[in-house]
């Protein structure tokens, strides 16, 4: 498998490439919110995972060059309406564009970088743009459906674990195990090696979101973590820390993560400070390890299922302990 940074170069002049066409399109006020939320860089875990995909099953990574765009393009769509709808001032330590521009210029920037995300698949033959075109639709109507889950559970009185669950598979997971599965497709792999390359994504994409979590409560400050730390906890979002809590907690210490809950806005910080209190006293940063730990393995054993060659599953899975190897 091609070292991981040979890739990442890769994918950066192609990305580059696309967003010089996205820097002359007119009207200017949708295309320089693309360009600029393209422009903050972040992990590109996405794309690296089809070039990856199509690099373990034998194939010319050029040949995925498109499908890593159009996940990248997707998923910062997604990070686009999602700051929107978290009302969230940074993103990867800079202005979130509705804030930089408006929410209408955001809304609009949003979906022509999701009609993008489906234009750059027509470049391949027809039956496998279908195929991958396919695919795609059918992640984004998961990710539709898990980020309403997720909006939900804010006014949900109760939500379980297996239903939290269920919604970053489809909110975050399930694009991974899409990227994966793309690549794939791409080195005309055949239906098995695409779902053991899918399952190990979407695992992985459980892990990877149970940490993310993590950090959102644990991250000293907003420079480590590229967004407002504590975020999850001012919006009272649903996340397996708090509804581990309120499974582990006590009665009175169930009193008082329903007396955090209704803090009002102005006392923030407060509100942060008492439910890490709590997330501390009931071990919840270890608990949501262990949880993680889980699906990481779920997925290891994914992938160990994968007919191709030994040593590129075994860079394959380093590169997705380094990945998870995060610090709160």
């Amino acid at each position: 498998m091609k070292q991981f940074e040979q890739l990442s170069l890769l994918f950066s002049d192609h990305l580059r490439k696309f967003s010089s066409e996205l820097d002359s399109g007119r009207p200017s006020e949708l295309y320089q919110p693309c360009s600029y939320i393209l422009s903050l860089g972040g992990k590109r875990l996405r794309p690296l995972l089809a070039l990856m995909a199509c690099d373990l099953l034998g194939k010319d990574t050029q040949a995925a060059l498109n499908s890593a765009l159009s996940v990248e393009l997707f998923h910062n769509f997604s990070l686009i309406h999602d700051d929107i709808l978290d009302e969230a001032p940074l993103r990867r330590n800079q202005p979130t564009v509705h804030l930089k521009w408006n929410r209408n210029i955001a809304i609009l920037s949003g979906d022509a970088l999701l009609v993008k995300s489906l234009q750059v698949l027509q470049h391949y033959p027809k039956e496998e743009a279908m195929q991958l075109s396919a695919l795609m639709c059918k992640t984004a109507m998961e990710v539709c459906e898990g980020q309403q889950l997720d909006m939900n559970f804010e006014t949900q009185t109760s939500v379980r674990i297996e239903d939290y669950i269920h919604m970053i598979r489809c909110k975050t997971a399930v694009l991974l195990g899409c990227s994966l599965q793309m690549g794939a497709i791409n080195a005309q792999a055949g239906p098995e090696n695409q779902q053991h390359l899918y399952d190990f994504g979407m695992n992985l994409g459980i892990a990877f979101q149970l940490l993310d979590d993590l950090l959102d409560a644990f991250a000293p400050n907003a420079e480590s973590f590229g967004k407002q730390p504590g975020g999850d906890i001012l919006s009272n979002k649903k996340t397996f820390l708090l509804l581990k809590a309120l499974d582990l907690a006590n009665e009175v210490q169930k009193k008082e993560i329903v007396s955090i809950l209704q803090m009002p806005g102005d006392q923030g910080h407060e509100k942060i400070s008492r439910m890490l209190d709590i997330y501390k006293i009931l071990n919840i940063k270890a608990e949501c390890e262990a949880q993680a730990d889980a699906y990481t393995n779920q997925a290891l054993a994914s992938l160990d299922k994968v007919k191709a060659d030994s040593d590129k599953k075994k860079q394959l899975q380093q590169f997705a302990a380094q990945l998870l190897k995060r610090e709160v």
